[in-house]
């Protein structure tokens, strides 16, 4: 075990260097001093304990998507029934269901037939997601089960986070932690972010866009007591000045297009105004439909409705048919900005409301590093001195190893960019004694060899071969540990166990390898005829 081809050698060297200069970047940081910027510079992220940040939790409401799931039913079964030709009259949505009546009463097969296929089982309980009956001959009741509803819930959250992900990373924050809590909640913690309104800003927006056509069949009296013609709905104006002091307006419910169909959404200026606009671009289908509805509508008014609010109304002058359009509002360039990113993220299926917020203060983070700093440094030097003490040369070897090992934890964690929290600190700790326990296992077999008889050269070896197996066998338990908690934990738990895993494997690494390394080259120097241990 003593043998060390040349090869081995440089290659145990170059690892070992790389690692450990990639933690000054992170070091320097840490102390202020600025490195040259041509430099790669792999930084140790830190977590919302250490760095402060903004801690927010937010909150959906189920009754929601049960409405929307109602709504896009109704559009469903119109579409549906329509191209099979089948009249429907007496739509209603309200009171949790949607019902109509089928006005042929001899066609009732031929429509439970055609909506059946609009109902799905919801998800492994044996059940649908939508029940239908028939009352009084010819009336349909669609009502969406529990079963449904609590799967469209956790979809509408799933999708919710993703969503949430797109919207802060767009921010150029690093590291944001974004979990489920519970059925309806999402954690949103963002280390390095003190103010927290920007934030609420960007997650409160569900950035649902939809393009409809206004209704000019309805009177204005109607419209002001919310009164809308049928097949319509009333929507208010974001500002009184952008409705020329009309507080609403109603539009055709059906038939317009979303913006779930976009592409790409940039903030500029207009080139006449200079005023903050909005550019978007539809995907293929969204360009067709967008062209569709402006062809065939000339001269009419159509709304541009932002999360149920009309951002304004303009007039349809000619055909737009190049797959884009201008979105205007009175922005300003922070507010436009923030809608880009919005719509560039995707709506959110449900609007979300803050429900906790707190602020964590850099100060705070500064005096846990600190005394993280202390402990970690007070434990190092009473292991070195120790070891020292104890067993000599071995122990110089060892108190270098150490040194590597913390700094090649560090190195790594920048290269593959983890975030380091309180815990994290606990868990360097806690690798620092793991690794000068595995030097104590190393040295005292190796006294243990030496105190029966063996030459030094054959007490070493056997030394490093008997203790590494124990070594390694209590290290791959720690590592399952951490695995474990890795998969099943969340946020600090998390950080804990990366710390813990990258810190066995380099403790292993240096307490074993590289003083090996350096044990066999004195060896072969020297040619000791006695150990000082």
């Amino acid at each position: 075990m003593l043998e060390f081809p040349r090869w081995k050698v440089i290659w145990l060297w170059a690892l070992t260097i790389v690692c450990a200069l990639a933690a000054v970047p992170s070091l320097t940081s840490m102390t202020n001093i600025q490195l040259p910027a041509s430099l790669p510079q792999p930084k140790v992220n830190l977590g919302l304990d250490l760095a402060g940040g903004s801690h927010i939790l937010l909150e959906a409401d189920p009754s929601q998507v049960r409405q929307q799931r109602i709504e896009g039913m109704d559009e469903s079964v119109r579409g549906k029934l329509k191209a099979e030709n089948i009249r429907i009259s007496d739509i209603s949505n309200n009171n949790g269901s949607l019902s109509f009546l089928v006005e042929d009463p001899s066609k009732v097969d031929a429509v439970r037939e055609a909506i059946l296929p609009l109902t799905n089982g919801a998800g492994l309980t044996g059940k649908r997601d939508w029940t239908i009956t028939v009352a009084d001959g010819n009336r349909f009741v669609l009502t969406p089960t529990q079963e449904g509803i609590d799967q469209a819930v956790s979809q509408a959250m799933d999708t919710a986070v993703e969503v949430v992900r797109k919207r802060i990373d767009a921010l150029g924050t690093k590291e944001p932690t974004i979990i489920r809590q519970g059925a309806q909640r999402i954690v949103v913690q963002v280390p390095g972010l003190q103010d927290p309104q920007q934030l609420k800003n960007l997650l409160g927006q569900t950035a649902k866009l939809e393009f409809k056509l206004v209704d000019t069949t309805a009177l204005p009296s109607d419209v002001a007591r919310g009164v809308a013609p049928p097949g319509s709905e009333i929507v208010p104006y974001a500002t009184a000045s952008e409705g020329g002091g009309v507080a609403s307006i109603a539009v055709k419910r059906l038939g317009g297009i979303r913006g779930d169909e976009l592409t790409n959404a940039q903030m500029t200026n207009n080139q006449q105004t200079n005023e903050p606009v909005v550019n978007i671009t539809f995907n293929t289908e969204g360009g067709k439909k967008f062209a569709n509805l402006t062809t065939q509508n000339v001269g009419k008014p159509f709304a541009i409705i932002l999360d149920g609010k009309v951002l304004s109304a303009p007039n349809i002058n000619e055909p737009i048919l190049g797959g884009s359009a201008v979105i205007s509002g009175r922005f300003t360039a922070e507010s436009a900005n923030a809608l880009a990113i919005s719509l560039r993220s995707g709506a959110l299926p449900v609007d979300l409301k803050v429900v906790e917020e707190r602020t964590v203060g850099p100060d705070l983070g500064a005096d846990s590093i600190r005394k993280g700093m202390i402990a970690m440094g007070v434990g190092t030097l009473a292991l070195a001195v120790f070891i020292l003490v104890t067993y000599g040369r071995f122990g110089v070897y060892a108190c270098l190893a150490l040194v590597l090992n913390v700094l090649m934890i560090l190195g790594i964690m920048g290269i593959i960019g983890t975030t380091l929290t309180l815990p994290g600190i606990a868990g360097f700790v806690l690798t620092i004694g793991a690794a000068v326990d595995a030097n104590v296992l190393i040295n005292e077999r190796i006294r243990e060899e030496r105190h029966r008889g063996r030459r030094v050269v054959a007490a070493v070896e056997m030394g490093y071969k008997e203790a590494s197996r124990a070594i390694f066998d209590a290290n791959i338990t720690n590592v399952i540990a951490a695995v474990l908690m890795f998969a099943f934990g969340s946020g600090p738990v998390k950080g804990f166990a990366v710390v813990l895993m990258i810190g066995i494997a380099t403790s292993v690494f240096t307490a074993v390898t590289l003083t090996r390394l350096w044990v066999a080259q004195w060896l072969r120097r020297a040619r000791p005829a006695e150990l000082n241990l």
